[in-house]
């Protein structure tokens, strides 16, 4: 929401305090030192407990080999698993608060911490190799490698009188100080920075730097300036690379301005930058505080969760996906199995080569709307959210190997920007973006009554409700049934015309992944009719087809959504030229919708669903592949508001008919996933036994039947039922409910 708020915070509230020490664990945070006043320094702690705004103060123990730290501004304070390492700072070692005699430091502490609240006490480890000289204002992170390797901490730059530049790395395992050898070009000597680190590269932005280029100024009251420069240095190669340097120009403000004592923090790939102030040494008075907050997306998004269904009918679909964090929109693509004819006629316009959907990759820099504007620089990408329904910014790109985005309120952009700002636009336009929470797509379609699949997750509480007619998605809360949109866990689920055998056969169901799509169609099940009330179970036989051609694998856009989820009756046809370019890459570029004519889907046809997620540096990779099927006219639909209610030896089962019967209904059946010998051969392919089989919309799941449950660690475990409803032409779709089970003591198949 870009949205600031003040919470009510309570307890052992701290002052007021300046460059202090700051850790985040989990949704507590721990804050230690700074300065309360001028020339009066702290060495407190305080915790913070976030999920109730409860501060306290704590009061750790005393090392047993020296002192705790003293009082101090400026340290470092770095958190690596239940451990906080405190580094250096300044300290005044007068007892006068007016009469400052400023001390350097260049001590080492670690802060054990409890799990959840409170800290054990502090130690002084015992280290190996040269201590990094004395510093304050400097800056420290901790990197483990996910391969090989011992977590490391690295500290950067700072202040001892002049300005630091230098490099410093600590081997936590064996507590050894060493001095890496770096490539590439060293960022300038800086103090008050940030250092962030985002998978292996630790971004530095901003803080105080000499006036002059030539480098450090051992005079303490040399001039120096505050900077906008940026760089990263790649902790796997120790090479510096150069993203904003210091002397570029940015006279159109589209890049966040020189500043120093900012935050800056990592949320996911994206790093956010926030504050600080700008000026210069002989111009104190004129110092200018930043109120200005950027974002900056460093690569691609992640591949979201497969798609997954809500509801179905004859002719369209109600979809949904787990959200990524921190993404401006998502790509969906199905395929048919038969295949569609392509476009004759139709240009082949896509969007230009500075399109955020490129496939180029990079780096993203944007501010939020609260902030101030931006200018294309080398590496880099434009945007600006003035153009509040656009989600594909409009942007600059010029050549090297990161694309560096900053984002706006003015439409302030070099003149070669002019044309893709309009291009843009009317991309954005064809999409249909909307700021608001309903799915955002061309064409958005309301679906009927009739439902052919509906997927629930409930917890494992006494009494639960899964209603999806009411809601995309249910779940319900420990105290009452409730619907929301957060908690929604989809598989592929239909059903549609499922065979009806004896008591004791199985029903399996496969999902399967993308690499497997180009060789194999998944049949869908036939209808027998001519059996009634026996047991119902259905088969997705897994047997190769012929491989398809290159040209009948082809992908089409159903449109870019804002949220993370989608009804969907109709997908774009592309031109027969675009289409050849298609089945080759996955990151072409997205054409412009409004050159392009809409297909219906059809009743009864198996489509494929894919999604992939946007930000400033383009479309991420795409989602496994999903399968569902339209319904077929005159079958039921699916069962609706399951609600689970739990005993002490057993649970009951209930459910409401279907919104569109088709006719009268003659029994529901009821199924449990079940572990299986097949199951342990294919994860992907649950394996279900029907439980029940009857008239009432209601049954009791024995204490025996659950023990032999299979427990579904696709996402949180989780048992699976599925239930459907039967009239004169046979069963319809199921509606699956996913059972959370929390910590799961059952067997993990």
């Amino acid at each position: 929401t870009n949205q600031w708020f003040l919470p009510a915070v309570r307890g052992d509230i701290p002052p007021g305090c300046a460059a202090h020490g700051f850790v985040c664990d989990g949704t507590r945070i721990l804050v230690f030192g700074g300065m309360v006043e001028y020339g009066r320094y702290s060495n407190d702690l305080y915790e913070l407990q976030a999920s109730r705004w409860l501060w306290k103060k704590v009061k750790p123990q005393a090392p047993s080999n020296g002192s705790p730290p003293c009082p101090r501004l400026g340290h470092s304070f770095s958190l690596y698993g239940n451990k906080c390492y405190l580094f250096g700072g300044l300290a005044n070692e007068s007892e006068d608060s007016n009469n400052n005699v400023p001390r350097y430091l260049n001590d080492f502490y670690e802060l054990e911490l409890q799990h959840g609240s409170g800290v054990v006490g502090w130690s002084i480890p015992v280290t190996k190799g040269i201590l990094p000289s004395p510093r304050e204002s400097h800056t420290a992170i901790v990197y483990c490698r996910k391969d090989v390797g011992s977590p490391k901490m690295y500290i950067f730059g700072g202040m001892c009188g002049c300005r630091l530049n230098d490099l410093w790395e600590l081997d936590i395992e064996t507590m050894t100080w060493s001095r890496p050898e770096t490539k590439g070009t060293v960022p300038l000597p800086r103090s008050l920075h940030t250092a962030n680190v985002i998978g292996n590269k630790m971004y530095v932005f901003g803080g105080w730097v000499p006036q002059s280029a030539g480098g450090e100024i051992s005079a303490s009251d040399g001039e120096w300036k505050c900077t906008g420069s940026f760089s990263y240095l790649n902790l796997d190669t120790t090479e510096w690379i150069g993203l904003i340097s210091d002397c570029q120009e940015d006279k159109s403000n589209m890049l966040p301005g020189p500043r120093a004592g900012h935050c800056a923090v990592a949320v996911g790939t994206r790093l956010y930058i926030w504050s600080g102030r700008d000026g210069y040494r002989k111009a104190w008075n004129n110092q200018v505080c930043c109120k200005d907050l950027w974002y900056l997306d460093t690569e691609r998004p992640l591949a979201p969760s497969q798609v997954q269904l809500i509801r179905a009918t004859t002719n369209s679909f109600q979809l949904k996906w787990d959200e990524v964090p921190t993404v401006e929109g998502y790509l969906l693509q199905l395929h048919a199995d038969s295949p569609v004819p392509p476009v004759a006629g139709i240009p082949g316009t896509g969007v230009p080569e500075t399109s955020v959907l490129s496939s180029q990759g990079g780096c993203s820099l944007h501010q939020s709307p609260q902030s101030l504007p931006s200018v294309p620089y080398p590496e880099m990408k434009v945007d600006h959210p003035s153009q509040t329904n656009n989600i594909i910014p409009n942007n600059v790109q010029v050549s090297l190997s990161s694309n560096l985005k900053a984002e706006g309120k003015e439409k302030v952009a070099a003149p070669e920007n002019k044309v893709a700002q309009e291009a843009m636009k009317n991309h954005a336009d064809a999409t249909g973006f909307k700021e608001s929470n309903a799915p955002s797509l061309l064409p958005v379609c309301t679906s009927s009554a009739q439902t052919s699949a509906n997927v629930g997750e409930l917890h494992d509480l006494d009494k639960q409700t899964v209603n999806p007619d009411a809601s995309v998605s249910s779940t319900v809360s420990s105290s009452q049934t409730m619907v929301t949109q957060q908690a929604v866990k989809t598989e592929s689920s239909s059903t549609n015309g499922a065979v009806v055998k004896d008591e004791t056969s199985l029903t399996t169901f496969n999902s399967k992944s993308e690499a497997a799509e180009t060789a194999y169609v998944m049949p869908s099940a036939r209808v027998n009719t001519g059996q009634t009330n026996d047991s119902h179970s259905s088969r997705a036989p897994q047997r190769p087809l012929a491989p398809v051609k290159a040209r009948d694998r082809r992908w089409y856009d159903v449109g870019i959504f804002k949220n993370n989820s989608a009804v969907v009756s109709q997908f774009y046809l592309l031109p027969e030229e675009t289409l050849n370019i298609n089945s080759k890459t996955e990151g072409a570029d997205v054409p412009d919708y409004r050159l392009l004519k809409k297909q219906d889907l059809f009743p009864g046809t198996v489509y494929r669903f894919r999604v992939a997620a946007i930000n400033g540096c383009g479309v991420g990779p795409f989602s496994k592949i999903s399968e569902f099927k339209t319904c077929i006219p005159g079958f039921p639909g699916a069962p609706s508001t399951v609600k689970i209610t739990k005993s002490v030896d057993c649970i009951h089962l209930s459910w409401e008919p279907p919104a569109s019967p088709s006719g009268n209904i003659l029994e529901y059946s009821a199924y449990l996933a079940i572990r299986s010998t097949q199951l342990q051969e294919n994860p992907s392919q649950l394996v279900f036994m029907r439980i029940y089989c009857g008239l009432k919309t209601s049954c009791i799941v024995t204490a025996a039947q659950l023990s032999n449950a299979h427990v579904d660690y696709t996402s949180r475990p989780a048992i699976v039922f599925r239930i459907s409803a039967k009239n004169e032409r046979g069963y319809g779709p199921a509606t699956q409910v996913r059972w959370l089970q929390g910590k799961v003591t059952a067997t993990h198949s």
